[in-house]
């Protein structure tokens, strides 16, 4: 794959007349600073972007989402008493990409009250002197492991509201703002924010854009019982709520449901902590909010290998969460989905790549179900609850020291 160039395209302003160098474009459509909707597009090297009739095709097939009355799309305003926000950003062994992260937050229009920077066991001292340099809290979590850290970080946090956000992030201005809004019935208890590439420049980072991208669309969405529904028959897929890089929760929510799942981390199962959680949400009763206007822009990995780890720790930790799924719910659908679909799934594609029918997708199959049997194995190694250990034999029997700068947020 060749190199995408990135385009982000206000169509409430006028629209100049650019030339680019590159065959592909992917562009990015916004309303002042809503984003709604996306195309990509192939071209002939140096020539003009006729972006009236790109707009007006994207409008008639509805790639742009909110057609209809475009110019009446509104952005998500905040409550008339706006709850405190905790911001926690989990790092290790990044301090370039921590200092760029953190950068973005004072051009926040909504200052979080409280920024924590949590160290997840870097071998030096320079996650440090970003974060105290940046004026934050700083906090050290010498056991490795994403999840870990978020739990460290969610019991430091001080705002109503916890947000979560990644080192290899950056942040639009109104994203703690609109997330901070999204939270707007008692009923919602989590929100993530649309995720968009920062950059597109290496064949990896295109790969992981189109086959395993963050991007959930431009429309909010209320992930609730509906969406929940199909849990017990083919298990809910929690993944399509968001990304982890752009979430957030009430804090009283880690009071009721826990905190996040330790063994699903990154070195031990792989991750999916994430989706595990928003599954726990739904399974409680609680709804998930997507709301798109809140935006971040994603550093994907930019070689193979990077690549490749990360899609083997993707599944792996996809499958454990699963059978952890399964283990705090009870629905079979759960283990239906981890130990009948995904293994036919890939026995599918396996047939297909074999005779020479595969996808582009299935450059890295074997590597996902390396990842996927790996996750299988690893939940079962772990220790367990006893009604959890006798549920998965019997399926059908179910139904840190803190430094604290002087200055502050």
């Amino acid at each position: 794959m060749e190199r995408v160039e990135i385009l982000h395209v206000d169509i409430a302003k006028q629209i100049p007349s650019i030339r680019f160098g590159t065959e592909t474009l992917l562009v990015f459509f916004w309303w002042n600073d809503c984003p709604v909707g996306q195309i990509e597009t192939f071209r002939t090297v140096g020539r003009h972007v006729d972006f009236e009739g790109l707009i007006a095709s994207a409008v008639a097939s509805d790639v742009i989402a909110r057609a209809q009355g475009i110019v009446d799309v509104e952005t998500s305003g905040l409550p008339a008493e706006v709850p405190p926000a905790s911001v926690v950003i989990c790092t290790r062994d990044r301090p370039e990409a921590l200092a760029r992260c953190l950068a973005a937050l004072p051009r926040q229009t909504l200052r979080p009250t409280q920024v924590i920077v949590v160290d997840n066991a870097s071998r030096d001292g320079r996650t440090k002197e970003a974060a105290l340099a940046a004026g934050v809290d700083y906090v050290r979590e010498d056991r490795p492991g994403l999840d870990i850290a978020r739990n460290t970080g969610a019991k430091q946090a001080t705002g109503e509201i916890v947000a979560y956000t990644d080192d290899d992030v950056d942040l639009h201005p109104r994203w703690l703002e609109r997330m901070v809004a999204a939270f707007v019935t008692p009923a919602v208890a989590a929100v993530t924010g649309l995720v968009l590439p920062a950059e597109l420049e290496t064949e990896p980072q295109r790969y992981f854009e189109t086959h395993w991208g963050f991007g959930r669309g431009y429309r909010p969405i209320a992930f609730g019982s509906e969406f929940f529904a199909s849990d017990r028959a083919y298990g809910c897929p929690a993944w399509e709520i968001g990304a982890g890089a752009s979430m957030a929760f009430r804090r009283e929510i880690f009071a009721k449901a826990g905190f996040f799942d330790e063994r699903l981390d990154v070195g031990a199962a792989g991750c999916s902590g994430d989706s595990e959680y928003w599954h726990r949400v739904l399974s409680s009763g609680g709804v998930c909010g997507y709301e798109p206007a809140a935006v971040a822009f994603h550093y994907h990995r930019r070689d193979a290998a990077g690549l490749s780890k990360q899609i083997y720790y993707y599944m792996r930790g996809h499958a454990a969460a699963l059978l952890v799924q399964y283990e705090r719910s009870g629905n079979i659908g759960n283990l239906r989905r981890a130990l009948v679909s995904m293994p036919w799934w890939y026995t599918v594609r396996v047939a297909k790549w074999l005779v020479g029918r595969g996808s582009e997708r299935d450059r890295f199959i074997f590597r996902e179900m390396a990842g996927y049997l790996s996750g299988l194995a690893h939940y079962m190694r772990q220790p367990r609850p006893d009604t959890a250990r006798r549920s998965l034999l019997k399926p059908e029997s179910c139904a840190r020291s803190i430094s604290r700068p002087r200055s502050s947020w």
